[in-house]
């Protein structure tokens, strides 16, 4: 596991659909990857050998808030779905687990700004030390 980096941009709160977030799947080389958890879009593109196609282990990941498969610890693409609300207390901490992770790692790129009806009260919200720069 790698640790925290120092060097991180500011956090961004570029908004993004669910639907644009697909395009940085990483299938397209001039695109960054991008990965979303709980409705905030980190770049991950440092790590193409693991997000990116075609044999990157968490691949599943990319394009996509996978929420609910983060709290699953799930690699099944079935799961790499938005919706979280349906998750035990123990797979909310670690999803919540694996956020923190990511935002000590990599840099937060946007919001996902259509989250479903079910979660849209626990997205992280931008106005919380969040630049639009």
């Amino acid at each position: 596991m790698s640790p925290p980096k120092e060097d991180l941009p500011p956090p961004k709160s570029d908004p993004f659909t669910l639907e644009e977030l697909r395009r940085f799947d990483g299938t397209d080389d001039s695109l960054p990857i991008y990965v979303s958890i709980k409705g905030t879009v980190f770049d991950v593109t440092r790590k193409r050998d693991v997000y990116g196609p075609p044999s990157g282990s968490y691949r599943v990941f990319a394009g996509k808030d996978a929420s609910r498969a983060f709290g699953m610890s799930s690699l099944k693409a079935e799961d790499a779905d938005p919706d979280w609300s349906t998750l035990q207390e123990k797979e909310l901490k670690t999803l919540e687990e694996w956020w923190t992770f990511f935002k000590k790692r990599y840099a937060v790129v946007g919001r996902v700004v259509d989250m479903p009806e079910s979660v849209q009260r626990f997205v992280w919200p931008p106005s919380e030390g969040v630049s639009d720069a």
